[in-house]
């Protein structure tokens, strides 16, 4: 796959199939992420592949928190508010969801299922956790961010689908003590993995970007 078509044709999968990856891929990809540029080389991230018996038990306790009304636990938290450029942007979002689905992603009834589903991983046969030292500075969320877009896009380019998920780290503090992460680092994104189902209707939405000419300004 040349760079063009990977980069372009990545997108979110929310429909998976049951099969596992082989673990021989999952070491490929993740020994393609490891080549992600990072301050000063430092490297700050740290990886957990939870697939099976694990991952079930994990969805059940996640399941269980929400239904018990259990408080959120996130080492980072939601945003409360948005700029108007990036607010207008995620409107634009809400309104060609709404259109192509009928679903209203403001509903909040809409808003817990979708946590539901974030939280049974959308059926994907793995999860990757992604996690940090919290000692570590704002330099190493961004340097964590490229980790995980590069992962996403060596997956894309193996015929891996995957989906950056904040929902899955909601519940940080009893997601690290269930997998035995230290309570010293911070629980930062959460990826479902694995082969996308094609025929799913959630996997035919694309979402659009703006053109360059909105957001580069050139100088001389």
């Amino acid at each position: 796959m040349d760079v063009d078509s990977c980069l372009k044709g990545r997108k979110s999968s929310r429909a998976f199939r049951p099969e596992p990856v082989p673990r021989a891929l999952l070491q490929e990809i993740l020994d393609l992420a490891r080549w992600s540029p990072s301050y000063k080389n430092s490297q700050p991230w740290e990886v957990l592949v939870l697939s099976g018996q694990r991952k079930e038990a994990l969805s059940r306790e996640m399941l269980r928190l929400l239904e018990a009304g259990a408080p959120n636990t996130p080492d980072l938290a939601a945003p409360e508010g948005w700029p108007p450029a990036e607010e207008a942007k995620i409107n634009q979002l809400y309104q060609s969801r709404q259109e192509a689905t009928g679903i209203d992603l403001r509903d909040p009834k809409v808003v817990r299922k979708a946590r539901k589903a974030n939280f049974a991983f959308y059926g994907a046969p793995h999860v990757v956790y992604l996690f940090q030292d919290k000692s570590l500075s704002q330099w190493s969320l961004f340097d964590l961010g490229l980790f995980a877009q590069t992962l996403m896009l060596a997956a894309h380019a193996k015929g891996v689908g995957t989906v950056p998920q904040a929902f899955v780290t909601d519940y940080a503090q009893e997601i690290k003590e269930f997998l035995g992460i230290a309570a010293s680092k911070r629980l930062v994104l959460g990826l479902s993995l694995g082969y996308p189902e094609p025929e799913s209707s959630l996997n035919q939405l694309r979402t659009d970007r703006v053109p360059v000419e909105d957001f580069v300004r050139w100088l001389e």
